[in-house]
């Protein structure tokens, strides 16, 4: 079992969240910055700790440079690793 979650990040926020989903893409928040990979290993740590996965589990198929990735997650099919990401967004 193994989800392809599309992620549009934002980096350098002032707080690692969920911030909601937009076209189809799950919105996530990162103090990180978007220098020297910093804000994708930050991306991992936060949906390893999110989804209850090691990081090991996680693989970037697309977007290692931009904004909008393509991560898999092996151990969570992608409805159910979308619905607890969404789940942790602020409501309102």
């Amino acid at each position: 079992m193994a989800a392809g979650l599309t992620i549009r990040v934002t980096p350098n926020s002032s707080r690692d969240e969920v911030a909601g989903e937009a076209g189809g893409a799950i919105r996530i928040r990162l103090r990180a910055p978007a220098v020297e990979g910093k804000a994708n290993a930050a991306l991992v740590r936060f949906l390893a700790e999110a989804l209850g996965v090691r990081p090991s589990a996680i693989r970037m198929l697309r977007g290692e440079t931009g904004r909008t990735k393509t991560v898999d997650i092996e151990g969570i099919d992608g409805p159910a690793a979308a619905a607890r990401l969404l789940a942790l967004a602020p409501k309102g």
